[in-house]
């Protein structure tokens, strides 16, 4: 397993922020390839992605630590992915973001196409990294 860790400060209190994440239908406007998102029952969110030229749906398990305001997630099927976002109150206007995602680097080949070896970590970071930036953008406009 691979482990990705990106972070982002972004100009709005922790429970902005916080909220922001938690509002899965959301998802479209700040998670590249992510067509549609809608929550279900039991801590469940499915989410339908189109990458590579490709739409697929999945499925993740969702649980949060609203305490130490980290929200986690993993697919429940294949690719297996698993990675968290934890908010940290930098001051009363500003928050850190920070995203963790572990994966697989051949399944990830398997499943979405793209480069192998370091071009393909490089990728990924550039994508987690765009999606922070746009996470950003999202609390910050309040949209």
């Amino acid at each position: 397993m691979s482990t990705l860790e990106e972070h982002v400060d972004v100009g709005v209190p922790i429970d902005r922020a916080w909220d922001g994440l938690h509002r899965v239908e959301n998802y479209p406007r700040f998670l590249a390839g992510v067509r549609e998102a809608r929550t279900e029952a039991g801590g469940r969110a499915r989410l339908d992605v189109e990458t590579g030229g490709l739409a697929r749906e999945f499925e993740a398990e969702v649980s949060d630590r609203a305490g130490e305001r980290v929200l986690e997630w993993r697919t429940t099927g294949d690719p297996r992915l698993a990675g968290s976002f934890s908010l940290l109150a930098i001051d009363q206007g500003h928050t850190r973001v920070q995203a963790r995602v572990e994966y697989d680097p051949g399944t990830v080949r398997e499943t979405f196409g793209g480069p192998k070896g370091f071009a393909q970590a490089n990728a990924i970071e550039r994508l987690v990294r765009g999606d922070l930036e746009q996470f950003k953008e999202y609390v910050e406009q309040g949209r």
